[in-house]
C-alpha cells in the first residue's frame, strides 16, 4: 500500500514546506511546522471560492451603506464587547483557557436569544445529555434551544440548512473535521478549511455563527493566524480560573470598537455581568496604607479605577525588579527617571509592583501612579484618602497628558475620590465638584505635591 504523501504546515501562518525546517520559510516563526497529509489537486480544486457573494464593480460613494442592525443577546456585558449585540451573518471567534467559562457564557446567550429567534448549539466536546445537565445546573429554561452533538462539517452544514437558525454556536472549531480533507481534526488544514466553510454558510444564509477556539500554551488561539482574519470579531477570555472574575476582551471587531471589555463574575448560576467593575480592582483598606495609589485606566470606552501597589524593601547586591500586570522594562525605566529627576534612589532596594485584581495595564498613563506608589512605599507614608493619579512620564522627567482625561476625572469623582494629581494638559477648564486637582508638568512637581499632601 502506497504511503500518503506528507508535507509540513506552519501553525502560525498556514504556509507549507515539503520537508521539516526549524524556521518557517513563510513567516519566520520557529518550531511551528507540523506534519500533515498532502491533499491531491483533484480533491481541493472545487473547494476554493470566495467567502462573500461576488458583486459588480461600483463607485464607493454610490454604494448604499446603512448601519448594521443588531440584536441584543440579553447579557449586557457581552453586548458591550460585541458593540451592541449580534449582527446577522457575522462570525465571532471566542477563545480562552480551558474551564474559564466560554461554553457557560454561550449557553446562557443561546438560552436568552431563543426567546426571540431560532438558535442552534453544536457541540463537538459534550453530548446532548451533558449539555442538558449543564443547562439545568445553571437554571436555564432550554425549551427552545436546539442541540446537535456532531463534529462532521458536512452534517453540521446540512443541519444549519434544514433548521435555518438565526444564531448558531460551534463548540469547538478544533473538533470539527471535513470529509474533503484527510488530515485529523484540529490540524491546521482542518481548522482553516472548516472555519472558511462555516463563514461562507454564515454570509450566504444570514446566520450569526460563534466559533469557540482553543488556546495554546502561550495564550494565542490554536491554529493558523489566518483564522482571526477570516472572522468578523475575535473575543478573548481573560482571568485566573481560581478567581471568580472574568474579563472578555474584543481584539478585533468589524462592527464595533476594539479593546472593549466585559466584566463577569462566575457564580453557581453561571456568569453574571458586573455593573461596577472598578470595585474589583480596588482593595478595601480600613486606613490608607503606604505603597498604594489608585489610577484611572481606559479599557475601550470604559474608564476603570485600578489600584497600583508597590513594595520597596532592602535588597542584596543585585536588587530585584518585579512587576505583575505592568511591563517590567517600563518599571526599570521609571526607576531611572525617579532617580535622575526627583532624586529618589532605589538602586539597593527590591521593587515589586502589582496591579490589583489580575488586570493587565498596557497604557503608559499608569506611569505617574507607579512612581508615586514607589515613593510612598519607600518613605513609609501612605497617600491621602481618596487620592488618584494618572499620566505618562517621559525620560526627560516631563509628565505627558493621557487621552480622554476628562472622562477619567469624572469617573473618579463619581466614585467619591477627592484629590487628583494629573498632567497639566488634562486639567479641566471647569472645576469638577468634589475633586481637588493638582496639575503638574514634571515628576519633581508631582513628588513635591505628594509630600505636601502627606
Amino acid at each position: 500500500m502506497a504511503k500518503d504523501k506528507t508535507n509540513y504546515t506552519c501553525s502560525e501562518c498556514g504556509g507549507t514546506s515539503p520537508k521539516w525546517l526549524g524556521k518557517c520559510p513563510a513567516c519566520g516563526a520557529w518550531n511551528t511546522l507540523e506534519e500533515t497529509v498532502a491533499e491531491s489537486p483533484a480533491a481541493t480544486r472545487h473547494r476554493f471560492q470566495s467567502l462573500a457573494r461576488s458583486l459588480p464593480v461600483a463607485t464607493l460613494s454610490e454604494i448604499d451603506a446603512a448601519d448594521v442592525a443588531r440584536t441584543p443577546t440579553g447579557i449586557d456585558e457581552l453586548d458591550r464587547v460585541l458593540g451592541g449585540g449580534i449582527v446577522a451573518g457575522g462570525v465571532v471567534l471566542i477563545g480562552g483557557d480551558p474551564g474559564i467559562g466560554k461554553s457557560t457564557l454561550l449557553l446562557q446567550a443561546v438560552d436568552a436569544l431563543s426567546a426571540q429567534m431560532k438558535v442552534l448549539y453544536v457541540s463537538g466536546e459534550e453530548s446532548g445529555a451533558q449539555l442538558a445537565l449543564r443547562s439545568r445546573r445553571l437554571g436555564l429554561d432550554g425549551s427552545r434551544v436546539r442541540v446537535l452533538a456532531e463534529i462532521n462539517l458536512e452534517k453540521i452544514q446540512a443541519t444549519i440548512d434544514a433548521e435555518q437558525p438565526a444564531f448558531c454556536v460551534i463548540d469547538s472549531i478544533q473538533t470539527v473535521y471535513s470529509e474533503q480533507l484527510t488530515s485529523a481534526p484540529g490540524s491546521v488544514a482542518q481548522v482553516r478549511e472548516c472555519a472558511a466553510q462555516l463563514t461562507r454558510t454564515a454570509k450566504s444564509g444570514g446566520t450569526t455563527i460563534v466559533l469557540v477556539g482553543h488556546v495554546t500554551k502561550e495564550g494565542a488561539l490554536a491554529g493558523p493566524r489566518v483564522l482571526e482574519h477570516i472572522v468578523d470579531t475575535v473575543l478573548y477570555f481573560e482571568g485566573d480560573t481560581h478567581s471568580s472574575f472574568r474579563l472578555v476582551r474584543a481584539i478585533k471587531n468589524r462592527f464595533g470598537a476594539v479593546n472593549e471589555i466585559g466584566v463577569f463574575a462566575m457564580t453557581e448560576r453561571g456568569l453574571k455581568g458586573v455593573a461596577n467593575p472598578s470595585a474589583i480592582f480596588l482593595s478595601t483598606h480600613g486606613e490608607p496604607v503606604p505603597g498604594s495609589c489608585v489610577m484611572v485606566t481606559l479599557e475601550g470606552t470604559r474608564p476603570l479605577l485600578v489600584e497600583i501597589q508597590a513594595l520597596v524593601d532592602s535588597g542584596g547586591p543585585s536588587p530585584r525588579r518585579l512587576s505583575v500586570g505592568l511591563e517590567r522594562d517600563r518599571l526599570a525605566m521609571l526607576l531611572a527617571v525617579l532617580h535622575r529627576h526627583a532624586g529618589i534612589a532605589c538602586m539597593d532596594q527590591d521593587v515589586f509592583v502589582n496591579a490589583v485584581g489580575g488586570v493587565r495595564i498596557s497604557e503608559p498613563a499608569a506611569d505617574l501612579a507607579v512612581m508615586l506608589a514607589i515613593q510612598s512605599s519607600l518613605r513609609g507614608r501612605p497617600l491621602p484618602r481618596g487620592f488618584i493619579a494618572f499620566g505618562e512620564v517621559g525620560l526627560a522627567g516631563e509628565v505627558r497628558p493621557a487621552p480622554r482625561g476628562q472622562e477619567r476625572l469624572k469617573e473618579a469623582a463619581k466614585l467619591g475620590f477627592s484629590v487628583a494629581v494629573v498632567p497639566k494638559a488634562n486639567a479641566p477648564k471647569k472645576p469638577i465638584e468634589g475633586l481637588r486637582i493638582h496639575a503638574v508638568e514634571r515628576v519633581e512637581q508631582a513628588v513635591e505635591v505628594l509630600r505636601e499632601l502627606s
